[in-house]
């Protein structure tokens, strides 16, 4: 996706060889009109294939995720990574380990809102690792619903988190692939989308 290629070039900021900020339009500041393109990439690229929800984990995956939802005409569900008092449901619940944060996050998804016949696309800001869409793909299984495709507004293709999600099975389209952060400057690969 050019637009969001374009934006990583212009306000991205490589602050080591594994860690790319991007906390001026995706990950603290939301730029809105760059979040309705990705949102319209998404929805393009996955129009026919019979999605029904689309999961996220908060926070930095929720603002592509409404608008990818949006344009597919289907609700957003946001795995919550701390329980509130109002959880009092039965909960799906799944370890997720965060590359950025160094820490891992128990998270959860109401039962009520994911069943067996759901056909599930996993939306999040940053694929590293794959643990986070791990994670969200263990809470989708955990109900029976079939997990589509996981949907990655920004790849970093040098690290292993593609190939564990493909060695499960899983379909990634990632609309930004970025090849190497060495030297502080960014290298891309086509993205998928």
């Amino acid at each position: 996706m050019e637009a969001l290629v374009n934006k990583i070039k212009q306000d991205g900021r490589v602050l080591n060889q594994g860690v790319l900020k991007v906390d001026s339009f995706l990950t603290h500041q939301v730029d809105p009109l760059l979040m309705a393109q990705i949102g319209e990439s998404f929805g393009e690229y996955f129009k026919e294939a019979g999605i029904t929800k689309i999961v996220t984990v908060e926070t930095s995956g929720i603002a592509p995720s409404i608008f990818a939802a949006k344009e597919l005409d289907v609700p957003l569900i946001v795995a919550r990574k701390s329980k509130s008092v109002t959880m009092d449901e039965e909960l799906l619940t799944a370890p997720v380990y965060s590359f950025t944060k160094q820490e891992t996050n128990q998270v959860s998804i109401s039962k009520k809102f994911i069943t067996n016949e759901d056909h599930i696309l996993i939306i999040d800001d940053f694929l590293a690792n794959g643990q986070a869409a791990k994670g969200l793909i263990e809470l989708c299984e955990q109900a029976g619903a079939t997990v589509a495709a996981v949907g990655i507004v920004i790849e970093k293709s040098f690290q292993e988190g593609r190939q564990l999600l493909e060695d499960m099975g899983i379909k990634v389209v990632s609309l930004a692939r970025v090849a190497s952060l060495d030297n502080n400057y960014v290298t891309f690969l086509e993205g998928d989308a």
